[in-house]
């Protein structure tokens, strides 16, 4: 499945690529590129910022190809490899799909987009934190925090809480963002859910680690 993720996410980078060279020529001079919160669009740009999000895409490949070979002893992403380019692909899938919106509003002045775009991201969030406890410990992908990385059985514990919150907040989010409710409204709750599915794992990896500190079943991290 390795080569499958990482060739997917070259064919979309590429795809994404070639669909803005070909639609370019047919943008408008301006292109929206920022909303308020009530979905109305405060921020406007040059047609060259359509590129930002292709761009993006690039420097991710090559970041997740430079990751394995800067990862320390005991921190390399050899044991959770499948999981690592999974979540490459998608990270790439989600840059995709926002710069799709991105340039069909810019194309055809439906810029009322911010609903899609919200789901798009909780979809991401729940297809995350479907494998976050396939994870193993390493410097640069998960809850990274000073007791995660300090004890093998604190962050495959916390992984697997953080798993289900993500999971949970992009399912409870996506309601938000589909029930009739203000535009605003949807935005405040996808924000205090995703804010909690991050904060509420790395305070657990803490109460855990101090825990099993206390009780002396805290394991120790190979030197």
């Amino acid at each position: 499945m390795t080569r499958l993720y990482i060739t997917l996410s070259f064919v979309l980078t590429a795809l994404a690529l070639i669909a803005t060279l070909l639609v370019y020529p047919q943008l408008p001079e301006k292109v929206p590129i920022h909303w308020n919160v009530h979905g109305q669009v405060d921020g406007w740009g040059e047609k060259s910022w359509v590129w930002l999000t292709p761009g993006i895409q690039v420097g991710l490949l090559l970041l997740f190809g430079a990751i394995p070979w800067l990862s320390p002893k005991q921190f390399e992403i050899d044991s959770f490899r499948s999981t690592y380019w999974y979540i490459l692909l998608v990270l790439t899938a989600m840059f995709v799909y926002l710069h799709g919106l991105l340039v069909w509003a810019a194309w055809s002045g439906q810029v009322d987009i911010t609903r899609a775009m919200l789901a798009g991201m909780l979809i991401m969030f729940s297809l995350l934190g479907n494998v976050l406890g396939k994870v193993r410990r390493n410097y640069y992908v998960g809850v990274r925090t000073p007791w995660t990385l300090a004890s093998e059985r604190v962050w495959n514990d916390t992984h697997r809480l953080a798993a289900r919150m993500f999971v949970g907040a992009g399912i409870i989010g996506l309601l938000a963002v589909v029930l009739p409710v203000p535009v605003a409204a949807a935005i405040i709750s996808v924000v205090v859910l995703l804010m909690a599915a991050g904060l509420v794992p790395a305070v657990y990896s803490l109460v855990l680690y101090k825990r099993l500190q206390k009780l002396g079943e805290l394991d120790v991290v190979n030197k």
